[in-house]
């Protein structure tokens, strides 16, 4: 043994919003579906994914600078409510059904 401690590395992401690198725990995964962006708070739904951090500036820049079509590779405009509703109501709140 060596008796080098092993550190295991925490993934990063960019927030889409601010464009902050974070740690993908701190970071809310969005999803677009049937032209919404939908929040998956448990990382489990397929699909390519988004990252923003849960905090209302964020989302704002983000929809300001048309960052989700552009994450997920779609043309036109998305819903963002679904989102909006989950990101004010803050991360320890179930995702809205």
């Amino acid at each position: 043994m060596s008796g080098r401690t092993h550190v295991r590395a925490c993934p990063e992401r960019t927030c889409v919003g601010c464009r902050k690198r974070a740690a993908k725990h701190e970071l809310l995964r969005v999803i677009a579906v049937a032209g919404a962006c939908v929040p998956d708070p448990r990382s489990s739904l397929p699909g390519r994914g988004a990252y923003l951090h849960p905090d209302s500036g964020c989302l704002d820049l983000a929809v300001r600078r048309r960052a989700f079509p552009r994450a997920f590779r779609l043309t036109g405009t998305l819903d963002t409510e679904a989102l909006r509703e989950q990101v004010t109501a803050g991360p320890d709140s179930a995702p809205a059904s």
